[in-house]
């Protein structure tokens, strides 16, 4: 048990390495969704909103691709 957690810690501690980020996406709002998402941005502080945006989108799709996983009885 010892090994599992030292082994994990020692990965948590390892700097990520992170893929580059090539592809652009563009998305026009509509005047209301732009005051929401300023608004969020605004309450929460936010100081990276493509970030805001890029993980919003991503949960969302992989929350509908776990949804669309074929399951033991289907």
């Amino acid at each position: 048990m010892k090994d599992k957690t030292k082994q994990s810690s020692q990965s948590l501690n390892r700097p990520r390495q992170r893929e580059a980020r090539t592809h652009r996406v563009c998305i026009m709002l509509n005047d209301s969704e732009m005051r929401a998402l300023n608004r969020y941005c605004d309450k929460y502080n936010v100081q990276n909103r493509s970030r805001v945006v890029r993980e919003t989108l991503m949960r969302s799709v992989l929350k509908q691709f776990e949804k669309d996983t074929p399951t033991l009885f289907d």
